[in-house]
């Protein structure tokens, strides 16, 4: 069966995940990880893509954004993986690919999982077991939104200025929201959503999709073939 194109849509959420080829390292010093965040904060700004939220993990790297085009998300990533392997493999004296194959991402219903999803960033490196709390770990989004540093490559959705008045409201809040974490349901639903490439949502939010893209967004039920909708535009 031929693979689908990826879900893309402008102005929907996306959370993508990049891994290491073979689950190999995908940094070898500090110095990587500026790098691809330097990487990631220059494309994201060509080619219109709004980064809410990041995790770089020494095998693979989780994102959160929002394109502002159809294409602006895959040029970003081309642009961004293409320039990071020839750094790295001129910086280790090394040749071949270093990731494995393409990105994964899909949509994500924003009032219902874009903060879980920005949570489930967040606590990649305490699953690792790399650090007791998400607040210890350097090369995350998570400094920006706790108000430990600033963070350029960082913009806030619309959803998380929602969270109170004041900076330090906002910080309060989403600090307390990452401490409680996210259910092992919620957990599954956006590493299951992201690899596989299905819609993430609620029923309606996933038929309303369908309505502006001829690809599937969700997997047809079994023995009956799915009726897609012309592709619209988004109101």
């Amino acid at each position: 069966m031929a693979r689908l194109p990826r879900l893309t849509l402008p102005g929907y959420p996306h959370h993508v995940i990049q891994r290491g080829n073979n689950r190999q390292a995908i940094f070898a010093s500090t110095a990587d990880y500026q790098v691809l965040l330097d990487l990631l904060r220059d494309n994201a700004q060509k080619f219109g893509v709004a980064i809410h939220a990041y995790v770089l993990m020494s095998n693979h790297f989780h994102l959160l954004a929002t394109p502002q085009t159809a294409d602006g998300l895959p040029m970003m990533m081309q642009a961004v993986g293409r320039s990071y392997v020839r750094f790295f493999n001129n910086a280790q004296g090394r040749t071949g690919t270093l990731w494995e194959g393409r990105y994964r991402s899909t949509l994500i219903q924003t009032e219902r999982y874009l903060l879980a999803c920005m949570a489930y960033i967040d606590l990649n490196p305490v699953r690792a077991g790399l650090v007791a709390d998400a607040a210890d770990y350097l090369w995350s989004s998570h400094g920006h939104y706790i108000g430990r540093r600033a963070d350029k490559l960082i913009t806030p959705h619309p959803l998380f200025w929602e969270l109170g008045n004041t900076p330090f409201a906002r910080e309060a809040v989403y600090a307390e929201l990452v401490h409680a974490g996210i259910t092992v349901a919620q957990q599954t639903a956006l590493t299951r959503s992201a690899l596989s490439g299905w819609a993430l949502g609620e029923p309606d939010f996933v038929a309303d999709l369908q309505k502006r893209t001829a690809r599937r967004v969700s997997p047809a039920q079994a023995g009956r073939p799915m009726s897609v909708a012309p592709s619209g535009t988004k109101k």
